[in-house]
């Protein structure tokens, strides 16, 4: 009985280690940026491509990543030159680990990583975890998306 008890706590410990891989995640974010992050023409924008001009932002930029996938989006954006206006909702449910881990896996895919600026590190837990506490709406998202200057 006691080393049943001491695998059952090797195990949960264990567990508390796992996380999911950013392409595991990235997967409830597909049914709209599509698996290929090409996005799906006239409804939500490609990441593939984009992210890299956003990460180019320097920290502005690595917040608002961060700031669209835990509060969401709301506002006419430009991709691509493209316009997009449906609304992003928000995925705050997700860990501090997985919302970077799913950035991490969208910012390097689909060729991104060779558009990244140079010196880019990828983005932490501890990141999305400052900025957590913040509670934006998805229209101040926007706002910060103007701040940007993308076009």
């Amino acid at each position: 009985m006691k080393k049943l008890a001491m695998l059952a706590v090797a195990l949960a410990l264990g567990a508390v280690g796992l996380a999911a891989s950013g392409e595991q995640v990235y997967a409830q974010c597909a049914g709209c940026h599509q698996a290929s992050g090409q996005g799906v023409p006239g409804a939500f924008p490609p990441l593939a491509k984009e992210l890299p001009l956003i990460a180019a932002k320097g920290d502005a930029g690595r917040r608002y990543l961060i700031q669209v996938v835990l509060f969401g989006l709301q506002g006419p954006i430009v991709a691509q030159g493209k316009t997009y206006d449906s609304a992003m909702p928000p995925y705050g449910h997700l860990s501090d680990a997985d919302v970077a881990a799913a950035l991490n896996h969208a910012l390097t895919a689909w060729g991104n990583d060779k558009l990244l600026p140079k010196g880019f590190k990828p983005l932490t837990a501890e990141e999305v975890k400052a900025l957590r506490s913040s509670k934006l709406t998805p229209q101040q998202v926007f706002e910060n998306w103007k701040k940007l200057g993308l076009k």
